[in-house]
């Protein structure tokens, strides 16, 4: 990236949001509840890539020990959220080309066989949540585009993936898509122009969500497997040619 190693180690993040999420970790504060509530704000787009990972604010604005931090921070570098530079840091990490092309193999791999694992209607339980998830997504999606809202609109399009891996119904398969769409947020921020990649998209989402909540499972994962491969291939191609520009 243009940017290089002196404008990353002079980016200021404003961590004062962190410490509405002092409540989130409650009294038996956990590395990995650290690490979730990281994770998350990465998947939110808070932390861009190459940003470097100030501890004290952080722990500050957390109310946690230093060590908890660190824990937190290898954690969340095994999932290639964060990277070490020695003597310098921690950053998150700023996604490869080649990385783009495993985390849409994961991605197809993992969100049909959720699609696909849906019975029939009416839905129960945890296919039922993952359901009002996913149409809470497509709505928010479309509220976002319409007031112009690219960081909301990028952040609802991760929310409905989600959903669609909720449908497994299986924590394992969530935590698991949690960190590799987190990873995937970490691309969007790079790109120049989020609205041209979420956009088109919107209309598609609906038609995935249209389907499974009329029972047309089969439809939904062909949907979702075109959509995958169409959007895998707009946006390896675009991110290439991004980072060869920067």
């Amino acid at each position: 990236m243009t940017s290089g190693a002196d404008e990353r180690l002079t980016a200021v993040i404003d961590v004062s949001r962190l410490e509405t999420d002092r409540l989130l970790l409650g009294r038996t504060s956990t590395a990995e509840r650290v690490a979730d509530v990281l994770r998350d704000r990465i998947a939110e787009g808070f932390f861009p890539p190459g940003t470097k990972l100030s501890e004290d604010s952080i722990k500050g604005a957390l109310g946690i020990s230093r060590n908890t931090l660190r824990e937190a921070f290898r954690l969340l570098t095994r999932e290639r959220l964060l990277v070490h530079e020695l003597n310098r840091g921690v950053f998150v990490r700023v996604v490869t080309v080649e990385d783009l092309g495993d985390i849409y193999r994961v991605r197809t791999l993992v969100e049909c066989a959720a699609v696909r694992s849906v019975g029939e209607p009416p839905y129960t339980g945890a296919v039922a949540e993952a359901m009002r998830a996913i149409e809470a997504a497509v709505v928010a999606g479309e509220e976002a585009a319409h007031g112009r809202a690219w960081q909301d609109l990028s952040t609802a399009n991760i929310r409905f993936h989600q959903g669609i891996v909720a449908l497994a119904g299986s924590p394992r398969t969530n935590d698991l898509m949690r960190g590799v769409l987190a990873e995937l947020r970490l691309v969007f921020h790079v790109m120049a122009d989020p609205r041209r990649f979420h956009a088109p998209y919107l209309t598609r989402n609906r038609q995935v969500w249209e389907a499974l909540d009329a029972g047309r499972v089969a439809e939904a994962e062909a949907l979702l497997a075109d959509y995958l491969a169409d959007s895998r291939s707009q946006l390896s191609g675009a991110y290439a040619q991004q980072m060869a520009s920067d």
